[in-house]
């Protein structure tokens, strides 16, 4: 006979194996964190949700959580299940969800839970369920948390050392090629493409010189990546906030989804025009002269820079960084999250934009969303900034991308990342990683708001140890 339950109320469950649905007029999500006596998680391993599905007993998937109290360790004493919106704007006020637990085996329900009066909060608590004598028992919590999953998942502890990077294997270096001619040394070795060209010759971004090639007569040759020095952060990371839907399923070609209204008016997404290439060998820009957009693309080397000026007028509207990859050399599927960090002029963090906190300063920078494959054409992830809307105390933006699952950027072919302008999708500036290191996290670039209003991108490449962008914060204030 099934029971409702209200705040606070608990019976106990008459099978060890049970499934815990929650449902709402909203997109949800629901996760499962296996707690100690602590009142903490052991490891990540004990975070159970879409992109990490298992853990010792307990089981995610699209219909629900799946708890096997058979299976549970004998250190765990409580199994919390917890929702959050789809929406990260959006607030739980008005649709409050209700938590259904049945019986696994036969589908009966054996209680419902409603919780009441909800206002302003994004992720809660729904029930856990937790051991009492030797048996287990189900209570109904409701406990929200206005801070999403952030703060569901530093009460209890969610976090992760990462392990020092693995010595890189060593590998055959392919035949040398003839070094191109120096660049004049007061030139960051920036060049400027024309909007309209044809692709190169020559190996793809990020595959680097393939031993077979040699470009035909005429054109230049290769420039040979250097290695650069990667700082090392302080070890851990603590998950902020998930994004949540129904079934984590992609597309054959992904596309951000298409943003909410925002400052400034809606700004859909605009499928980006196919990327550009020069017909001929580009021109660098000479002397210590400042980039600027006046003709058009501009193609960024390492290290290099370009003002966002256009015809002496500086860039305030709405721009896009999209970031895309590929699994190296037909590997399997690689889960890269893009982010981006606010700092003040004084380098302290402000905010940071991630898959697990979609939206920072009132939604004047905005994640389109996570993609776990890095598979199709075109952006794997997007990130909109409205510069005209951003507060004047932001001062910089630093993007970056780290390997959630692990996986190295010696496994990752072809990441890219480039500015875009939001409302027409022409792409303005384009920066191609040209090399790789056996570290699970990237700086890609930077942009800085300069005393006179305008906004200066940076390309950096420079290489961390990082699962999530918060091991990124310290690296990232040291090169502004």
């Amino acid at each position: 006979m099934s029971i409702d339950l209200t705040p606070g109320g608990n019976t106990p469950l008459t099978t060890s194996r049970v499934t815990v649905e929650v449902a709402a007029a909203k997109a949800l999500d629901v996760s499962a964190l296996l707690v100690g006596a602590s009142g903490k998680v052991r490891s990540d391993a004990d975070f159970v949700f879409f992109n990490a599905p298992d853990g010792p007993g307990v089981h995610y998937s699209t219909g629900g959580i799946t708890v096997d109290s058979g299976l549970v360790p004998g250190d765990i004493d409580k199994v919390v299940i917890t929702a959050s919106l789809d929406d990260a704007a959006a607030t739980f006020a008005g649709t409050e969800p209700t938590a259904t637990v049945r019986d696994s085996a036969t589908g009966a329900v054996l209680a419902t839970f409603t919780p009441p009066r909800l206002t302003a909060e994004t992720a809660l608590i729904v029930v856990e369920l937790y051991r009492r004598g030797g048996a287990w028992k189900l209570r109904a919590v409701g406990q929200g948390y206005a801070d999403g999953l952030a703060g569901i998942a530093t009460d209890f502890g969610v976090s992760v050392d990462d392990e020092p990077a693995p010595a890189a294997p060593p590998q055959t270096a392919p035949p040398a090629q003839p070094a191109p001619a120096a660049p004049p040394a007061s030139h960051p070795q920036t060049v400027v493409e024309p909007l309209t060209a044809q692709p190169p010759a020559g190996p793809p971004p990020g595959f680097g010189p393939a031993p077979s090639y040699a470009p035909p007569p005429g054109q230049p040759q290769p420039i040979q990546p250097q290695p650069v020095q990667s700082s090392h952060p302080a070890p851990g990371w603590i998950p902020t906030s998930v994004p949540v839907g129904q079934p984590r399923s992609e597309p054959a070609e992904w596309q951000p989804p298409a943003p909410s209204v925002l400052p400034g008016g809606p700004q859909p997404y605009a499928a980006a025009p196919p990327a550009a290439a020069p017909a001929a060998a580009p021109e660098p820009a000479v002397g210590g002269g400042r980039v600027t957009l006046d003709k058009g693309r501009v193609s960024l080397a390492k290290g290099g820079s370009v003002s966002l000026v256009k015809n002496g007028q500086a860039l305030l509207s709405s721009v896009r960084m999209g970031l895309g990859w590929e699994p190296a050399f037909g590997g399997k599927n690689i889960d890269l999250d893009a982010s981006v960090i606010a700092f003040d002029k004084h380098r302290k963090e402000l905010d940071k934009v991630w898959f697990m906190n979609l939206q920072a300063f009132n939604a004047a920078i905005q994640h389109a969303g996570d993609n776990l494959t890095g598979k199709g054409s075109g952006d794997d992830e997007a990130i909109t900034v409205h510069l005209q809307s951003l507060p004047e105390k932001v001062a910089s933006l630093v993007f970056t991308v780290n390997s959630f699952s692990g996986q190295r950027f010696t496994d990752v072919a072809k990441a890219y990342c480039r500015l875009l302008d939001a409302n027409t999708g022409t792409e303005l500036v384009r920066f191609d990683l040209t090399h790789a290191e056996p570290h699970t996290g990237v700086l890609m670039c930077k942009l800085v708001r300069m005393d006179t209003g305008e906004w200066v991108m940076t390309a950096l490449e420079q290489y961390v140890d990082s699962k999530t962008v918060r091991n990124m914060v310290k690296p990232a204030a040291r090169v502004l």
